[in-house]
């Protein structure tokens, strides 16, 4: 009898703590799980180029591929569909929803077709920041969600006013069902911040403001509204649904006295449920491009946009895209010190321990700050191990499109991987990033090629970061040093061969540079298991 009892007990309190501690996976902290967007005006870069970016921070699909020009016939309809960010190869169908259909153009271009659509033949890029905003504002009956929008942006425009003008179009004939989105639309001569929400549950249609950034500014949106005031008279630098302050007043959202501002009437604050148009990375990004400005963080709005101290290059976007605040009062790691001999001496200095990383889940954190309270600060950094890719798209007006327009590519923790040009000719992509690898181990898909060095260093981060910011750097530097060899490549490969030759050498070249990268990851992985065989 007292055997029984004893095992009930040890069930029952077995199943309690499972389901309290929920620790079938270790959970990230660096929530929300969404993104961060940096843009960089023409004369604000080193070289003239126009550039934004993505770090698509979450369970999205990591399959990606070229989806190539076509012409169609009249009366040709294009699916709209919800559902394709987390299918596993392009041609998964599950839990896909056909929302409805639209006019087909009659031709369309050339795009890189990643979770979040990206980059077109025509030098038309896009990044995406999910910036939610208020609920009531949802529509789900609206047909789109962004990344359709972005898609058919990409297929039918070659300018970022383009784009603008056409998702507008979309979103009041055919209605917004996601909810408040950025996306920082970007061609050769110009980037713009746009920003969208639904019109709320009694009409199906959208509101959306869009500013253009200064040439010489850089910007940043990061799952935030930024957008404030609109001067609508600018015709040049603004614009707007025709809805944009009707909505807000009759949703009792703006009393239509005091100044118009759109973050505060759509989003009313940041994710913390502070009045703010921003949070810390934000705040870090423009205070790391422009720390003259001495930007406040006890403000309740910063400068949409900031004119740098110094050009922005765009390895300077990719170190932004990698930051975990190291050496700063948001490191997350500047409490846990050891004492360490020092080299070549007797004496002992205090050091950041080995197992002490950026990235630690809940549990960790929960436990650390359990023995000490205060060990561990929870910061959403811009470089999170949950991030399925990212980018960085430069797009260069003096170069032919096909080579003009490049995205810096990278999969897993942008904080661990190297980044992978694919130009915006390349015609195809390695197999191995047409398959998805969010829904199991898959050796077949590209990010399990970076994924297992990623994780395995990150366990040991002390002992096994230099290697790993090693290998990015060659890779960076690799990347920079061959891109001018590139563009004169491609120019005289067209002149002597055509377009058709010309764009299959930058295809190749990105298979190339991809299989490099793939093979170093690889290598490291092997070199780890190595160095922890016997244990962590």
């Amino acid at each position: 009898m007292n055997r029984l009892f004893i095992l009930t007990l040890t069930l029952i309190c077995h199943c309690f703590i499972t389901t309290a501690q929920e620790i079938e996976y270790a959970r990230p902290v660096n929530t929300p799980e969404s993104c961060t967007s940096i843009m960089v005006g023409k004369k604000a870069s080193t070289d003239g180029s126009v550039m934004t970016s993505h770090t698509c921070d979450g369970n999205y699909r990591t399959w990606m591929d070229i989806v190539p020009a076509a012409t169609y016939d009249r009366d040709t309809t294009v699916a709209i569909y919800n559902g394709r960010m987390h299918t596993e190869y392009p041609n998964d169908q599950t839990n896909v929803e056909l929302k409805g259909t639209i006019p087909q153009a009659h031709s369309t271009y050339q795009f890189l077709n990643t979770s979040y659509p990206c980059l077109n033949e025509k030098q038309l890029g896009i990044g995406e920041t999910t910036i939610s905003g208020r609920k009531e504002l949802e529509n789900k009956n609206g047909m789109f969600m962004i990344e359709e929008l972005e898609k058919i942006a990409l297929q039918r425009c070659s300018t970022a006013r383009d784009a603008i003008r056409l998702i507008g179009k979309l979103v009041k004939e055919f209605g917004y069902g996601d909810s408040g989105e950025c996306l920082t639309i970007a061609d050769p001569n110009e980037v713009w911040i746009f920003e969208i929400f639904g019109e709320g549950p009694d009409k199906i249609g959208g509101v959306w403001a869009a500013v253009r950034i200064p040439d010489d500014h850089v910007s940043v949106s990061a799952n935030i509204s930024r957008i404030s005031t609109l001067d609508l008279k600018d015709k040049d630098n603004y614009m707007a649904s025709d809805n944009v302050f009707d909505v807000a007043k009759k949703m009792k959202l703006w009393d239509g006295k005091e100044p118009f501002r759109f973050w505060k009437a759509y989003s009313g604050g940041n994710y913390f449920g502070e009045l703010k148009s921003f949070s810390l990375r934000e705040f870090f990004i423009l205070n790391s491009l422009a720390p003259s400005l001495k930007l406040a963080y006890d403000s309740e709005e910063l400068p949409l946009s900031v004119k740098p101290d110094k050009p922005i290059a765009a390895t300077d976007v990719m170190a932004l895209l990698r930051a975990t605040y190291e050496g700063t009062d948001w490191d997350t790691t500047k409490n846990l010190k050891i004492l360490a001999k020092k080299k070549d001496s007797v004496e002992k200095d205090s050091v950041t321990s080995p197992a002490a990383n950026p990235w630690m889940t809940t549990d960790m954190i929960n436990m650390l700050n359990a023995i000490k309270g205060g060990t561990v600060d929870r910061n959403r950094l811009v470089a999170v191990p949950q991030c399925s890719y990212s980018h960085v798209i430069q797009l260069r007006n003096w170069l032919p499109d096909a080579v003009g327009g490049v995205a810096w590519l990278s999969f897993d923790n942008p904080g661990q991987s190297p980044r992978i040009p694919i130009f915006s000719g390349s015609t195809a992509l390695p197999p191995s990033f047409g398959i998805c690898g969010q829904h199991r181990h898959r050796k077949d898909a590209a990010i399990w090629s970076f994924r297992e060095a990623n994780k395995l260093a990150t366990v040991r981060w002390g002992l096994t970061k230099e290697k790993i910011q090693t290998a990015i750097t060659h890779f960076e530097e690799k990347g920079q040093r061959e891109l001018p060899f590139v563009e004169s490549q491609y120019k005289e490969i067209q002149q002597a061969k055509g377009n058709e030759a010309a764009n299959a050498f930058l295809t190749g070249y990105t298979s190339d540079f991809a299989g490099a990268t793939m093979q170093r990851w690889q290598e490291m992985a092997d070199e780890f298991w190595k160095m922890f065989a016997r244990g962590f």
